[in-house]
């Protein structure tokens, strides 16, 4: 019954047929943790894509004793240090729960097997991929052109709930501006 939970990948690509979840069932782990847990840390290696089941995960560097987020997944979202997982180097990244969370980690050289053995295990990694370059340009583009407002405003478009199950100072770090300066903006945008 637990491995059910691996057909809520049907969520994210509903095509997916049942003899390829049921293969990725073979070889998923059904993670329940707790909120703050360590999924992978800077200098690990990534073995895993984890699936959002239930929770939420951030991606963030250690910079110069600053903490700063780089990545958000939610409910039906995936995560992982990305440069890791493709070339096969040290997590640049730490991975952690912002909440209690139920994640499927798929072990990365499983998906390489199966993506060979299943087109539509195949396609659902390109469609992951794609996604995750589209947000990445999107993000690239407000930090070149859009002012601290209009990248908070942008946020709350794309996450209603950010507010409710991020800190503050995690927000701010991720859209590169000062908890001052969200305060402000926040602030602001009350008077209204």
């Amino acid at each position: 019954m637990e491995q059910n939970l691996v057909y809520t990948l049907r969520d994210y690509y509903p095509d997916l047929s049942t003899k390829s979840l049921e293969a990725l069932s073979k070889c998923t782990r059904i993670l329940r943790v707790d909120k703050k847990t360590q999924l992978v840390r800077e200098g690990q290696y990534a073995h895993h894509l984890y699936f959002v089941v239930e929770g939420l995960a951030r991606a963030y560097y250690l910079k110069d004793g600053r903490d700063l987020s780089d990545w958000f997944a939610f409910e039906k979202e995936f995560i992982c240090p990305i440069q890791s997982f493709f070339y096969g180097i040290p997590s640049p990244h730490y991975i952690e729960t912002l909440e209690s969370s139920v994640l499927l980690a798929i072990p990365r050289d499983q998906i390489n097997l199966l993506s060979d053995e299943y087109r539509d295990i195949d396609r659902l990694g390109k469609i992951i991929v794609t996604q995750t370059m589209l947000t990445l340009q999107e993000r690239v583009t407000a930090y070149r052109f859009e002012n601290a407002q209009q990248k908070y405003q942008h946020l709350l478009e794309q996450r209603p709930s950010i507010e409710l199950r991020v800190p503050l100072i995690h927000i701010a770090s991720y859209l590169g501006i000062t908890i001052e300066t969200l305060s402000r903006i926040r602030n602001a945008k009350r008077k209204i």
